[in-house]
């Protein structure tokens, strides 16, 4: 776990010239993204108990369409939750090695709220750029999921309620974190040369094994992102297979896509499982 020495100087993120915007995410627009619904969840939602969430995934745009994703609890105890992807949208735009992604994101407050920015395609190739706890209120996790790598982040400046601003460099041989313009965590793993997977923005809640579920008085949470964008190095060649999926998913219905898609537990599930029944620092 990285913590800031008091007064360390804060060094700045990697400069961004050789680099193309390749990807600015507007929340609104169906063509970028689907809302309510994912293949990371079993059987594509809306719910997944299995990893200790009380989500259940609705497609209303008032829950994640302005950048605030937000959670309500539900009679049944369970939570409607914001959630959109890029998997299955017209777009269908994927992330790959070499890629950059930075993005605003102001964090929430309720005990039990889970936001997070992660990647996802094919049962698996999950990079988590961030999720957060508000039980462990100056904390961020980092995750590889691809190649089994993660560390924890402990900052003053991360806070509920606190603006942080996020950016992950999907490297081939290290995946790079930054927060706040501090070099927070390098996993010295990578994505491999040949990585791709769509993005997800979303906030789930807690049902209570890894983190505390949301008090009896909280009905409502948010979390918000602006500015997510993804550059890419100038003159990156796009590799075959991408350019067919972003084809197929253009000229496919959406159901063929899902159908597609598949489902299954990522790799490094052994390694995940290890790492969350660690004593979490608070």
């Amino acid at each position: 776990m990285h913590i800031p020495p008091p007064g360390d100087p804060l060094p700045a993120p990697r400069s961004s010239s050789g680099s193309d915007v390749v990807f600015t995410a507007d929340f609104a627009s169906p063509a970028q993204w689907v809302a309510g619904r994912s293949w990371a969840y079993p059987d594509g939602g809306p719910e997944n108990p299995g990893d200790d969430k009380l989500d259940h995934l609705v497609p209303d745009a008032d829950y994640s369409r302005s950048g605030v994703f937000r959670a309500r609890r539900r009679p049944d105890g369970r939570w409607n939750t914001g959630l959109l992807t890029t998997e299955g949208s017209r777009q269908g735009f994927m992330v790959r090695s070499g890629d950059v992604l930075q993005a605003r994101v102001r964090l929430p407050r309720q005990i039990g709220a889970w936001p997070a920015i992660w990647t996802w395609r094919d049962g698996g190739q999950e990079i988590d750029v961030f999720e957060y706890h508000p039980d462990n209120p100056d904390l961020l996790e980092f995750s590889n999921h691809v190649r089994g790598a993660g560390d924890y982040y402990q900052d003053t400046a991360v806070r509920p309620g606190a603006w942080v601003d996020l950016r992950t460099e999907f490297g081939v041989r290290s995946v790079v974190w930054w927060v706040n313009g501090v070099r927070a965590f390098a996993d010295t793993r990578g994505v491999g040369r040949d990585w791709r997977a769509h993005l997800i923005v979303n906030l789930s809640v807690s049902a209570g094994r890894y983190h505390p579920r949301p008090t009896a008085q909280t009905t409502e949470m948010s979390y918000e992102v602006r500015d997510l964008v993804v550059r890419r190095p100038s003159g990156a060649r796009r590799p075959a297979a991408e350019t067919t999926a972003e084809t197929t998913a253009e000229t496919t219905a959406e159901t063929t896509a899902e159908t597609s898609a598949g489902t299954g537990d990522g790799t490094g599930a052994e390694e995940d499982e290890r790492r969350r029944e660690e004593q979490r620092p608070v």
